[in-house]
Formats: structure tokens, C-alpha cells, sequence
């Protein structure tokens, strides 16, 4: 497995130093929340620091490991490139890094679009890459605010937010992006119905 001064030296030699500095803050934000969500801190730390590996890949090597590795979902090549850079990481942070920890490639893989039954660590991941401080955008601070209280329900708006952004675009969404939404709302829903009795 390799340790954090090993990834960190790994992170540094493949990303722009503004993506670096991204990677810093969104490390420091997944700690926090995974203390606060009892999620482990160390698998956090590593999924975080690794979340962008291939960030700048080139677009063509990504296709064509889309295209051969059969635990890659094919339909990512008819969605924006910009989502191929989780699950190719995922997988270039087992093949060429020897992380073999399912639970840290996972959160790896779905860091961008969320998926069907998300474990702790994919959450947490998930929600330290879009609430980290340097983040600016229309509906973030809402979801920082509910990220203190309710890590399901931050999730949540978070795909939310998402969505609308993409179809205020005329943008296709990626199906898992739809299946976190729609899980977690019917998640929180029931937890605020269990709250009222």
C-alpha cells in the first residue's frame, strides 16, 4: 500500500500546482469529515490525496483504458471527458501505484458523479471534493452548512446541484449521478419521517 508521503510526492509530479492545492484542501476537508462521520481517516487521506491522479492524462490513453479494461464502463466514452478521470485513476492507482484497497479505489472512481450504494468513504470523498474552501459556486455554502450536520443529505444537494447545473446547460448528466440523487433522497425522506415519529 503506499503511504501519504509517497502519494503526495506522486500527486505533486502529475498535477498543476492550482489542482495541487485543490487536492490540499479537499485532504483537509475529508479528514474533518471523516472524524466527524467516524469513516476512517487514513483510507480518506489516501482516497483524497489520489481523487485526481489522472486529472491530466491524456484524453486518448484514458479511451483506450475505457475501452480495454472490462471493469470500466463503456458508456463513460459517450459522456464529457472530464468524468473519465475517477474511474481511470482508480484503476491507474491500483495498476501503477499498488493500491489494492477497494474501499479507497472506489472513492476514487466515484468522486465525481456519485453512485448506487455509497459506502461512507465514497460520501465522504465524494463531498470533500465539492465543498472544499475553494470551491465558489452558486448553492455551495448551503451544502457546507448541511455537511456539518448530515453527511447523506449533503450528498444529496450536492448531486442535486449537479443536476440542475447540467440541465441549466443542456448538458447530458451521467446515469450514476441520477441513481446518488435518487437514493439519498429517498434516504433522507425516510430519516425525517423516522424523526417525526
Amino acid at each position: 500500500m503506499i503511504d501519504l508521503t509517497q502519494a503526495w510526492k506522486v500527486v505533486n509530479r502529475v498535477l498543476k500546482p492550482e489542482r495541487y492545492e485543490h487536492t490540499v484542501r479537499v485532504v483537509e476537508t475529508a479528514v474533518q469529515l471523516a472524524e466527524q462521520y467516524n469513516a476512517d481517516t487514513h483510507k480518506a487521506q489516501v482516497a483524497s490525496i489520489l481523487h485526481d491522479y489522472a486529472k491530466y492524462r491524456d484524453r486518448e490513453e484514458m479511451r483506450r483504458w475505457i475501452e480495454s479494461d472490462k471493469r470500466l464502463p463503456k458508456d463513460l466514452l459517450t459522456y464529457h471527458h472530464e468524468l473519465w478521470h475517477g474511474p481511470v485513476g482508480a484503476l491507474l492507482a491500483e495498476k501503477e501505484l499498488g493500491v489494492r484497497d477497494s474501499d479507497i479505489l472506489s472513492a476514487i472512481a466515484c468522486h465525481t458523479t456519485g453512485k448506487k450504494h455509497m459506502k461512507r468513504l465514497d460520501k465522504i470523498v465524494f463531498l470533500a471534493d465539492y465543498i472544499e474552501p475553494g470551491r465558489k459556486f452558486p448553492g455551495v455554502e448551503e451544502v457546507r452548512e448541511t455537511a456539518a450536520q448530515d453527511l447523506d443529505k449533503a450528498c444529496m444537494q450536492a448531486s442535486r446541484n449537479t443536476i440542475q447545473f447540467l440541465l441549466s446547460k443542456s448538458q447530458t448528466v451521467y446515469p450514476d449521478t441520477f441513481h446518488t440523487y435518487n437514493e439519498l433522497i429517498q434516504r433522507v425522506k425516510k430519516n425525517e419521517m423516522e424523526g417525526k415519529k
